[in-house]
């Protein structure tokens, strides 16, 4: 029987197409085999940028005898854990549950009913480090299925019964309060090493919502700790080799060496890390002026539009960790790292001797084999900066000669959605139109592409043909705030229209009518044997947040009670998880800020979008701090934004309103009391 995944849309699912594995799709052909032979389902799930999926693959999947023992006794079933977030969800609570941890890739033995009884992520070919071998793992599931057979049904049972019973309800928590932030930000001054500028542990992923949340905070409520722990945390990553010091953009996490020494990155790039990033670092910039954030955010956006962007105009979901290293052989990293005999090919001695210092690249290296991760270590003496920049060009272009990490080209719509606010805002307050404008492509690539005629989403796309996987509330949350930062960015409506769409299917298909509480998959979705349903920020906002953050501002722009009252309901999380694990609900505690300060509502008039000084008060209204603000412009006459409606021009000048809780500030013509009026 054939391999299935060749015409799979996902690039993961095509990597292991050539696999000797007959693996299946997630379908309901699939389990009505295994139901057919009496077999278990084996699902296998991972992702394209994921380096301990294709160690697994090599070392497994592409083991002939492996494979004939997974085809005998197994129906296999591959899944992309980015094209079908639902599954992934609902299984990997089920592994952290049974394990107490988790990761990929994922390996879960279920019941052809869909019930998981025996869980793992990676195994070795062969037995080590307290790892039974995958092979041994296989032929203990077999011998269970076969000759144990009450006992397993016993074990998926229970386990499905546990996972059906966690619904969460957002209970009597309320709307997040000035203690519900206070209490967040006292837990994350305990959580954070002062002398480092990060958060406490080993394993350090960016924290970019909880980065937004101090920033709002501190604009709200002026607090100088807020801002200084945003500025610390930012300086340390962006210093560290979480940062790619000559190509921009951010890895997916770092590691801190067992024997001291500096972070070493697990070298994947993700689209969401770096839609997110950028945007934080813009926004550190807006409340601060400092020029090391405006070169981050635009290094940033820059890496983003050169490296991730489609022939289609959307944005690729990751570059891979893995590259040839010259020698044929896939090498975690090899793409990034140096030694000093390279710097000295590519620079000369001097130069080389320069980038060493300026770089942090020893002659017994940082990582592996020699080789050192470029960082910026702090050192004495002052660094001449044109010439650290023209050493910095130098160096990506003999970068670009070596074979590049191979890239996913799947688009992805939430995290298309992230990438287009980023990008428009990035490119408005930098005066950087060609940033604005790739937002605008990508948006219309989703409402092409991924759009129904009914504004049903599709979550993925390749090489402009739309997957198969239907949105989750994560895809119509992100692309909805992405389309509102386009909406106050261009001061075009059609984008506030879009996304009262999406948030029109966000409160029909996700919500619950009782409760207030989100779920991540729609009332009508594939039912799983869990409805997923997560409202804690990881490594993008939650779809619950992200919803609840996207209603607001929609909220903001029309006036409308149905989207503010949900958006409301669905804060109730915050306050009950922001006091106790704030690291974990940085998106909620951030759209809790623009809750508590409004959010303010800015409509500029000018009798022409092009007018210099309507410009000048739409600029200075883009750049103001006050929380989740939400910007109209346009002349009195378009109509394209409710909030310009009965809004005209003062003694023939444009102005800026600005209104709060149902009380409007009088119209100005000043750019300068404009800012103060929002914090600029």
């Amino acid at each position: 029987m054939p391999n299935r995944l060749a015409q799979a849309t996902s690039p993961y699912l095509l990597q292991h197409a050539d696999n000797p594995v007959e693996w299946w799709l997630w379908e309901t052909d699939a389990f009505e085999e295994a139901r057919r032979r009496d077999v278990p389902v084996f699902l296998s799930v991972g992702y394209s940028a994921c380096h301990w999926c294709h160690v697994m693959a090599h070392e497994s999947f592409e083991d002939d005898d492996t494979a004939a023992y997974m085809n005998e006794h197994f129906v296999s079933v591959k899944v992309d854990r980015e094209e079908r977030p639902d599954i992934d969800a609902v299984y990997m609570e089920a592994v952290q549950a049974a394990t107490g941890q988790g990761g990929w890739p994922m390996s879960v033995f279920m019941t052809p009913d869909g019930e998981p009884f025996y869980f793992g992520t990676y195994f070795p070919p062969e037995a080590r480090h307290g790892m039974p071998s995958f092979r041994q793992v296989l032929e203990g599931v077999h011998n269970a299925w076969t000759n144990r057979r009450d006992e397993v049904g016993e074990v998926a049972g229970k386990i499905t019964r546990d996972l059906a019973g966690r619904e969460l309800s957002t209970g009597d928590a309320g709307t997040p309060t000035e203690e519900t932030q206070a209490l967040a930000l006292l837990q994350l001054t305990r959580d954070i090493d002062p002398a480092s500028g990060w958060f406490k542990g080993d394993t350090k992923f960016p924290p970019s919502m909880v980065i937004e949340f101090l920033l709002r905070h501190h604009a709200r409520a002026g607090s100088v700790a807020a801002l200084e722990m945003a500025e610390g945390l930012c300086g340390a990553m962006a210093r560290s080799s979480l940062y790619d010091q000559v190509g921009g953009g951010f890895h997916r996490y770092v590691l801190t060496p067992r024997h001291g020494g500096p972070l070493v990155p697990h070298f994947e790039k993700m689209l969401y890390d770096n839609a997110l990033l950028c945007r934080v670092y813009a926004h550190l910039w807006r409340a601060t002026g400092s020029d090391f954030a405006r070169r981050v955010a635009l290094a940033t956006a820059d890496f983003m539009v050169r490296e991730l962007r489609t022939a289609e105009g959307g944005f690729a979901s990751a570059l891979d960790a893995d590259s040839d290293d010259g020698s044929g052989r896939h090498v975690e990293g090899a793409y990034y790292v140096w030694t000093p005999a390279q710097l000295r090919e590519a620079l000369g001695a001097e130069d080389a001797e320069l980038a060493a210092r300026c770089f942090g690249v020893t002659e017994e290296g940082t990582f592996e084999h020699g080789s050192s991760v470029l960082q910026l270590p702090v050192r004495e003496g002052v660094f001449d900066a044109g010439r650290v920049e023209s050493v910095r060009r130098r160096v990506l272009a003999q970068r670009a000669e070596r074979p590049a990490p191979g890239r996913d080209d799947k688009v992805v719509a939430a995290w298309n959605g992230l990438a287009i606010a980023a990008l428009a805002e990035t490119g408005a307050y930098f005066d950087r139109p060609d940033l604005v404008e790739a937002a605008v492509g990508a948006a219309d690539l989703l409402v092409r592409l991924h759009m129904d005629e009914h504004a049903g989403l599709r979550r993925t796309s390749k090489d402009g043909r739309a997957g198969a996987s239907a949105g989750v509330l994560e895809d119509y949350a992100d692309v909805a705030e992405g389309f509102l930062a386009l909406a106050s960015v261009t001061g075009e409506g059609v984008w506030l229209e879009f996304a009262g769409l999406l948030l029109g299917h966000v409160l029909t298909r996700f919500a619950d009518p009782e409760s207030g509480a989100l779920y991540d998959t729609a009332a009508d979705a594939e039912q799983l044997i869990r409805r997923p349903q997560d409202p804690t920020d990881n490594a993008t906002p939650s779809g619950w947040s992200a919803a609840a953050g996207a209603l607001l501002g929609y909220a903001a722009h029309t006036g409308s009670e149905v989207h503010r009252t949900a958006a409301e309901r669905a804060l109730g999380v915050v306050s009950a998880l922001g006091p106790r694990v704030p690291r974990f609900i940085g998106w909620g505690l951030a759209v809790a800020e623009a809750l508590l300060d409004g959010p303010r509502e800015v409509a500029v008039v000018g009798p022409s979008f092009d007018d210099k000084a309507a410009k000048a008060l739409h600029r200075t209204a883009l750049l103001g701090t006050a929380p989740g603000a939400v910007v109209a412009c346009g002349t009195p006459e378009s109509g394209e934004f409710p909030l310009l409606a009965d809004r005209s021009l003062v003694d023939g000048e444009p102005a800026a309103y600005v209104c709060r809780a149902f009380t409007c500030d009088a119209p100005t013509t000043d750019p300068e009391s404009l800012r103060a009026a929002l914090g600029g």
